[in-house]
């Protein structure tokens, strides 16, 4: 039987990826830390400043899963590196020395905002990078770090379409708190690009597992290229993105973890698993039988 422990690589790390057992696969894109010394030396602003665009420590709400068998894929790089949930198309040009207007998409909210494949800027803390981005160093990125990972997604998607007649795929993230203008800002926001990356049912599912907690759909966190790139309905793969308030298992600071609250939201995310993994085998079923 094919290994189902920890699959390592530069570019991430990977749970029961080959042949696996359960139809769920947990993406975690943006809580890698692993910060090469290249990238430090090219930083304007303090490795402090480069972690707030973290998911800090969101793949630790994966344990739970994992131990229970099911997949998981976790970027090691940051998202400083690059990002994995853009397309390779969304990044500012003029942050690239020797790469044209023609090769990118028109620059569209997150890359104007600075978040694109690639962050150029952050909020208050400015502009993150001392010089340019030569284009070879993009493409090593996008060759070594980017398209792996997206490869593994498809392959171990398409090895549960295969052996259970469809799978999901479960983008984990974490969010700042969020300040709405109303009474009850959620906690939790579950996205499936307004029911393109997967069956409607999914996301409402994810919503009503979120017992005592506030969770909304879509607003303001659709999902993004991981979910665009990935989702088909129509082929019975269904992706989500959750997002996770970071004050649920983060301390006040945001900074480190709170073993009780990591364990509890660990808990809360394998029931999110199993109870989406009985969507899909009971809808495949129905299928069959059909």
């Amino acid at each position: 039987m094919a290994n189902r422990g920890t699959e390592g690589s530069s570019t991430y790390a990977g749970h029961a990826l080959d042949d696996p057992a359960r139809p769920l696969l947990i993406s975690v894109p943006h809580a890698g830390r692993d910060y090469p010394p290249s990238l430090l030396a090219r930083s304007r602003v303090s490795p402090a400043v480069l972690q707030r665009l973290e998911d800090r420590y969101v793949d630790l709400l994966a344990r739970g899963a994992i131990a229970a068998g099911f997949s998981c894929i976790v970027a090691r790089r940051p998202r400083a590196w690059i990002d994995l949930n853009r397309s390779t198309r969304e990044i500012d040009v003029a942050m690239v020395d020797g790469l044209s207007a023609e090769e990118v998409d028109p620059p569209n909210g997150k890359v104007r905002g600075g978040l694109g494949l690639v962050p150029r800027w952050l909020g208050n803390g400015g502009e993150l990078w001392r010089d340019r981005l030569m284009r070879a160093e993009l493409d090593q990125r996008i060759a070594r770090d980017h398209q792996p990972y997206h490869r593994r997604i498809a392959d171990v998607l398409a090895a549960m379409t295969a052996r259970f007649g469809g799978a999901v795929l479960l983008d984990l993230h974490s969010m700042p708190s969020l300040r709405f203008p109303t009474v009850g800002a959620p906690q939790i926001v579950v996205g499936d690009r307004f029911g393109r990356s997967a069956s409607t049912r999914y996301a409402s599912l994810v919503a009503e597992q979120a017992l005592g907690l506030e969770a909304a759909l879509n607003h303001p966190y659709p999902g993004g290229y991981i979910l665009e790139r990935h989702g088909a309905p129509a082929a019975n793969i269904h992706a989500l993105q959750l997002e996770i308030d970071r004050t649920l298992y983060l301390d006040p600071s945001a900074r480190e973890p709170v073993a009780g609250a990591v364990a509890d939201m660990s808990d809360w995310v394998l029931g999110v698993a199993e109870q989406l993994e009985r969507e899909l085998i009971g809808r495949a079923w129905l299928n069959a039988a059909e």
